[in-house]
């Protein structure tokens, strides 16, 4: 089956490796010695909020045990919806592990309650040791693969950051390859963008 779908280019999607977002620990010291960018102390998980029922009681349990894991590691949290209409879960913990293992505890409760289709990108926040200037790297759910996006003011990219970011990592971290699916993502919560709710 797998040549007959070979010749007739049917291609199945990539099933996400959770496991990869462990890495982002490793990850970030080879990028503030090799770029010169530090973690900031934000995370953050997107998914597209469902209107049946199922999801929100299982968004509500899984809000709960987030916000008890992140009293017991020191993780504060908060939920915020933007203009687009997906909710972010927003962490902040200057202990880039607690920030990963909240992030997989999101990420991995949706899926496992079958809400995986839900879920969008998950971010982590770093900032340049020489200016303070932002970079994250966004973690694709439905790729299982990374890319960094260094905004900068009036909605502009960094793109050497970018490409710099990519090369120190690209061994460390499943690096998406198709850079037309390095999305720009404006007005993160981890910016401090314009949102319409927080909670």
């Amino acid at each position: 089956m797998k040549f007959l779908d070979a010749l007739l280019g049917r291609t199945k999607p990539k099933q996400p490796d959770l496991g990869a977002l462990f890495a982002v620990t490793g990850a970030a010291v080879t990028m503030q010695a090799a770029v010169g960018l530090r973690p900031s102390g934000q995370a953050a998980v997107a998914f597209k909020p469902a209107s049946a029922q199922a999801f929100a009681t299982t968004s509500q349990e899984l809000m709960e045990l987030a916000r008890y894991s992140g009293k017991a590691s020191g993780t504060d949290l908060r939920t915020v919806d933007d203009e687009y209409g997906y909710r972010w879960i927003v962490l902040d913990d200057p202990d880039l592990e607690d920030l990963v293992t909240t992030v997989h505890l999101v990420n991995a409760g949706l899926t496992e309650q079958g809400f995986g289709s839900q879920l969008l990108c998950s971010v982590f926040g770093f900032v340049a040791e020489n200016d303070g200037s932002a970079c994250h790297l966004v973690y694709l759910y439905k790729r299982g693969t990374f890319y960094p996006f260094a905004p900068r003011a009036g909605q502009r990219r960094d793109n050497e950051v970018e490409l710099r970011l990519r090369s120190s990592v690209d061994g460390e971290l499943p690096v998406e390859p198709d850079l037309g699916r390095w999305f720009p993502l404006w007005g993160l919560p981890l910016d401090g963008g314009a949102v319409t709710a927080e909670t």
